[in-house]
């Protein structure tokens, strides 16, 4: 009875203490929130940052970040010749074991090659080029099942630098913005492309905001950004809700909204800032709630942690924590630039850019902050834009051509 007894109370203390891991099968986590569901890491890193698991290469131009489902990971990238490519990658080893090819990408000078980061759905990839096709890669096949070019189909028109936003699956839908006369934000059908819904009215080109989906008191709806609006949308049925006006220099909105017991948080940078819009109860209107100027995140993401935001400013430059429900400022430090920002396990992962190419382990509260590690990213060439991904404890850096997974657990 006794050894019994000891060997139920070492297993109860083993699996406590367990790392908790899970994947990430789409742009910014499994909720699109910057959360990941991680725990059993590192609570401070080495001098130098944690140890480097693997190196994969050859993944081509571009700033997407991965989805990594079920020991794959899944990232676009474009070749010499200008044709975007999936490549996946073996999480164990990081071989590259198959690159499957899509069709024409973006050469933007400032930023060549895709942005968005492949949405995993079972058996199929979605993505959306640069240009804006809609492409559906079936995995089986290993090759492209169907694809929609969704400014000619939709009347709209591509912006400044090129599309970026990562595709939303919702059911049996799969949702994206072209900002066309024919449809703002549209519904395709994931398994052929048809069209199920287009949202008409909204009136403004798409910038490069990914969308989500809330429910607010029952009620469902899809959140993003257009050029100059924040956009609220019944996923149901394209039925526009409600816009609000929000202007940034250059027409960059890049984040996705961020709900929180009625409130919806958007920003732009630039210094132009965001704020929170209260929406009625039943989420077919809104009205500003508050506005603020610290947090001027331009496309880095924000987090909510425990009812305050946390993210970098543009021409702020620094980190910022404003509580969620008033937009009061809490703290901002300069011992933190401007970098894409994540959170798991109680901290946050801070990936400096475009040039800096450091990551920041972060302990925070809404008191305060505390550097907890760092480490340089010596792999890849060019800006430092992809948002990091935490998935089965690793960290994976995106950087050009290069991937780099770092182990974080403990």
């Amino acid at each position: 009875m006794t050894q019994r007894l000891i060997i139920t109370v070492l297993a109860a203390v083993f699996f406590a203490g367990a790392a908790i891991a899970a994947d990430s099968p789409q742009f910014r986590g499994s909720n699109r929130d910057g959360i990941f569901n991680e725990q059993g890491l590192l609570k401070t890193w080495p001098e130098g940052g944690p140890a480097v698991a693997w190196v994969a290469k050859g993944l081509g131009n571009g700033y997407s970040s991965v989805s990594v489902v079920a020991g794959k990971i899944y990232a676009t990238g474009m070749g010499a010749d200008e044709t975007g490519f999936l490549s996946i990658i073996n999480a164990a080893d990081g071989k590259v074991e198959k690159s499957i090819p899509y069709g024409k990408e973006t050469v933007n000078e400032q930023a060549p090659g895709p942005r968005s980061t492949p949405t995993v759905d079972g058996k199929s990839v979605y993505l959306l080029s640069g240009l804006g096709v809609v492409y559906c890669i079936d995995l089986a096949k290993g090759s492209v099942a169907w694809n929609v070019d969704v400014f000619k189909k939709f009347g709209g028109e591509n912006n400044t630098w090129t599309l970026a936003e990562s595709l939303l699956v919702d059911g049996d839908r799969l949702i994206c913005t072209p900002g066309g006369v024919e449809g703002g934000v549209v519904a395709l059908n994931k398994s052929n492309g048809e069209t199920v819904w287009a949202t008409k009215g909204i009136n403004d080109k798409a910038s490069y905001c990914s969308p989500a989906i809330v429910t607010h008191n029952g009620h469902r709806i899809l959140l993003t950004e257009t050029e100059t609006l924040v956009v609220g949308v019944n996923p149901h049925n394209g039925a526009l809700l409600w816009t609000y006006p929000h202007k940034t220099e250059y027409n960059i909105h890049a984040v996705t909204p961020v709900y929180s017991n009625g409130l919806v948080y958007y920003s732009g940078g630039y210094g132009s800032g965001g704020g929170a819009l209260e929406l009625s109860a039943d989420g077919a209107a809104v009205t500003s709630k508050w506005e603020d100027k610290k947090l001027d995140c331009q496309h880095h993401g924000v987090v909510l942690v425990d009812g305050y935001l946390y993210g970098t400013g543009h021409k702020n430059n620094q980190l910022v924590c404003l509580e969620m429900a008033t937009g009061k400022l809490m703290w901002q430090s300069k011992d933190v630039k401007q970098g894409n920002v994540i959170y798991a396990d109680g901290l946050l992962y801070v990936y400096e850019g475009p040039k800096a190419g450091v990551v920041d382990l972060v302990k925070v509260t809404s008191a305060g902050m505390e550097l907890a590690g760092k480490l340089t990213v010596t792999e890849g060439a060019d800006k430092h834009w992809a948002h990091p991904v935490i998935a089965n404890g690793r960290l994976y850096i995106r950087h050009g051509d290069a991937l780099i997974a770092y182990n974080i657990a403990k």
